[in-house]
């Protein structure tokens, strides 16, 4: 397991946020797509000392790769925000409830529109991922215990071992078939509590050809992350 221990300031304008790793064999250095402070982990015995010299030895590296990362959006009237893979433009209007009318998002006039759209892609997330797990746990025959969505950094979902399925309610952002990818990923670990090769299968079984909509995830996937909420 990791811990965030602390940040670090490398020099002006540029931290990284530390991590003890109890699996980490080396030190590492990782700058997150959603325009987070760059993540040191360090293996639980290397002192804090030689993981600072370390990443202020790699100054230059971290600056350019902080600088080559895409700039965060937010959601205002007027921004294209993609939902289900296709972008609709966040318009005020006058209605009750926020609604799709063509290439629009109408969302609430009056109200906040980040968090306002924020709050109807969680419902949307809710209403593609339980009817996709309830379908995928039907045709694996084993039933899961809770849908949770939270809005997380490191993974797209989980599974614990008592039947709770986590996702990340920014899938409501992505093409419906990734959804679907992700949904299945973690309903075959119902299955499958690891990664194996009968894991893989069984993803398989539950979603064929589901190779594209991964690549999809690792390729893009951090671009929705870059999304800001906050009015």
């Amino acid at each position: 397991m990791a811990s965030v221990d602390q940040r670090i300031t490398i020099e002006e304008g540029l931290a990284v946020q530390l991590r003890r790793s109890g699996r980490a064999r080396r030190m590492t250095l990782r700058v997150p797509r959603d325009g987070s402070d760059p993540v040191l982990t360090l293996p639980v015995g290397v002192p804090l000392s030689q993981g600072q010299d370390f990443a202020r030895s790699r100054r230059d590296w971290l600056r350019a790769a902080v600088a080559r990362l895409p700039a965060r959006a937010q959601a205002v009237a007027g921004a294209a925000l993609p939902v289900e893979g296709r972008a609709l433009i966040l318009t005020p209007a006058d209605l009750c409830r926020p609604r799709i009318d063509g290439d629009r998002l109408l969302v609430p006039q009056g109200r906040p529109v980040g968090s306002t759209a924020a709050a109807w892609l969680k419902q949307l997330a809710l209403l593609r991922l339980r009817a996709a797990c309830d379908r995928l746990s039907a045709d694996l025959g084993r039933p899961y215990r809770a849908i949770v969505l939270r809005d997380t950094r490191s993974r797209w979902g989980s599974c614990t071992h008592d039947g709770r399925l986590m996702f990340s309610w920014r899938l409501a952002m992505a093409p419906p078939a990734v959804l679907d990818y992700v949904a299945a990923h973690e309903v075959a670990h119902l299955a499958h509590m690891d990664h194996s090769a009968r894991f893989w299968a069984q993803v398989e079984a539950l979603m064929p050809g589901h190779a594209p909509h991964r690549a999809w995830l690792r390729a893009q996937g951090g671009d929705l992350m870059l999304w800001r909420f906050r009015d």
